[in-house]
């Protein structure tokens, strides 16, 4: 097993609001290709692609803006032949700056035959465009990228949070159908006209098209329809680029790894190396691949969020601890740098939940919870559980949409992968009431799981919808087509007594937003 990369720091930068976060990532991780493994056989040489006549513009180009633990990056990939990155050009109080962004990768193998390009932007930076593409098609097609609405002293005020939202095509077993059965698209369209997030944060899960050969819409993705395909530039863009765009137009991302970027059996190549070239923090001019990445910490302004890589914690879902210690000392610095700015929110989210409930029965103790050896570490850290600013976990992994609190210090878990893979059954919330969850047990004081029967069964696709009120949160669940279902929750204040207060019916089934705020309003 690899040992845990991250090392908390405790400079004195870290006392202000906006300052770099408290984790250190090893310089040597992702700042470039790594020394050859003589133990390995070379990789193969490709030849160059040919270059077009001057003028002629070629490829198509993705452009987006993603929250890291260095501030606010600009990130742009393209498949023209120049190599060259564009520029961004930016308003930044009444001064105009435009600077061009730096190469993180060139064309390599054929999974990677892009140039990857990105720019840190100032948080107080706004009306960011592209300018210099070289690429013959540019998505967002206006060149425009949106930009934090929130200051070091402020916080975003809509956040829309998504998870598991591949199309699940398979080596083996049921195929989902990517023309018909398959929501993402719709739902994204609808966080971006009917939600309009100033924040969207994806809880993990992005690439499932594991044989593409076997999907039903190969036409609209050139690149990504043969077995040998799978994982390839082309297979990113047609799980996540392409159903998003109108989402990743509208708004910054935080991102986290999923179980499905997981690293092959030489940890080269496949699809955790993909997450690693172009999704992670930061991102690597190889095609290598790690178990386990250090926590990052994330400033949205006075909101603080941690993505925690959970995506080999119980890889089969067996309850097993292997790792135990790993994800111990990743959660001890969590909670460091949670104590470094303690009149902060902060919001851990990690693709595997510590305390969600699959399954409840009659009987007291008769429960099923995931994920043991996450809930296992944190009671193993110095403070035996989060930090108490920790104010939720927000994760996927199981197909479902449910929130569970404790009315304790823990916090109250938000499990949201119901927003594109086939969904699973969820239990019955009459059941799941008292029954004793996590490391240690503590009776489940509330639980909202949307199905499509009170009694538990089969899910229901959708996204949570987190409205800050100033001192607290809103928390409501909203179907594919942006419709709000179910009640809106607000987070309690206490900090000993972390619980949401829920009113029954105050959302609808309707396409309704909070009472006394239009749809769409800022």
């Amino acid at each position: 097993m690899l040992a845990l990369v991250g090392v908390l720091s405790t400079a004195a930068s870290a006392t202000a609001v906006s300052a770099s976060p408290t984790f250190q990532r090893p310089a040597l991780q992702s700042a470039g290709p790594r020394p050859p493994d003589p133990t390995r056989p070379p990789e193969p040489v490709h030849p160059p692609r040919p270059t077009p006549p001057p003028g002629a513009a070629d490829g198509e180009a993705w452009a987006w803006t993603q929250l890291t633990g260095r501030g606010t990056q600009i990130r742009y990939v393209s498949t023209d032949t120049s190599r060259t990155c564009p520029a961004v050009r930016y308003t930044l109080g009444t001064a105009t700056d435009t600077v061009r962004m730096h190469v993180v990768s060139t064309p390599s193998t054929p999974q990677f035959p892009t140039t990857v390009c990105e720019l840190g932007v100032p948080l107080t930076a706004s009306d960011a465009r592209l300018e210099g593409v070289s690429a013959a098609t540019l998505h967002p097609a206006n060149g425009r990228l949106p930009l934090p609405t929130w200051t070091s002293m402020s916080r975003p005020e809509r956040i829309a949070v998504i998870g598991d939202t591949g199309c699940e095509v398979p080596t083996a077993g049921p195929v989902q159908s990517c023309r018909t059965g398959w929501p993402f698209p719709v739902l994204a369209n609808s966080i971006a006209t009917v939600t309009q997030p100033d924040l969207v944060i994806h809880v993990g899960d992005y690439f499932y098209r594991e044989d593409p050969a076997k999907e039903d819409d190969p036409r609209r993705n050139p690149g990504c329809t043969t077995t040998a395909e799978a994982a390839s530039w082309a297979c990113v863009v047609a799980d996540f680029f392409r159903p998003a765009e109108t989402l990743l137009a509208r708004a910054p991302i935080a991102l986290t790894r999923g179980n499905h970027e997981d690293c092959n059996s030489r940890f080269r190549g496949g699809a955790g190396a993909a997450w690693f070239h172009y999704l992670a923090d930061e991102l690597r001019a190889d095609d290598s691949c790690d178990r386990h990445s250090a926590p990052v910490a994330i400033r949205a302004g006075t909101l603080n969020l941690v993505s925690l890589d959970s995506s080999y914690a119980d890889p089969d879902d067996t309850g097993s601890t292997a790792g135990e210690g790993i994800f111990t000392a990743q959660f001890d610095q969590v909670n460091q740098d949670a104590q470094q700015h303690p009149h902060d929110d902060y919001f851990l989210f990690t693709h595997k939940p510590l305390w969600m409930v699959k399954s409840a029965g009659q009987q007291p103790g008769e429960v099923t919870w995931l994920t043991r050896v996450l809930s296992n570490a944190v009671a193993d850290t110095p403070a035996h559980s989060l930090a108490p600013n920790v104010r939720l976990v927000l994760s996927g992994h199981v197909h479902l949409y449910q929130m569970i609190d404790f009315n304790t210090a823990r916090p109250p878990q938000v499990t949201v992968g119901s927003s594109g893979g086939p969904l699973d059954d969820g239990p019955d919330d009459r059941l799941v009431h008292n029954q004793p969850v996590g490391t240690p047990p503590q009776p489940v004081n509330q639980s909202i799981t949307q199905t499509v029967s009170p009694a538990g069964g089969p899910g229901i696709f959708g996204y949570a919808d987190l409205r800050s009120t100033g001192g607290t949160w809103d928390l409501a669940f909203r179907r594919a087509n942006g419709a709000a279902l179910g009640p809106i929750c607000t987070l309690s204040t206490r900090l000993d007594t972390k619980s949401f207060q829920c009113a029954p019916g105050a959302a609808t089934d309707g396409v309704t937003d909070r009472p006394g705020k239009p749809v769409g309003g800022r």
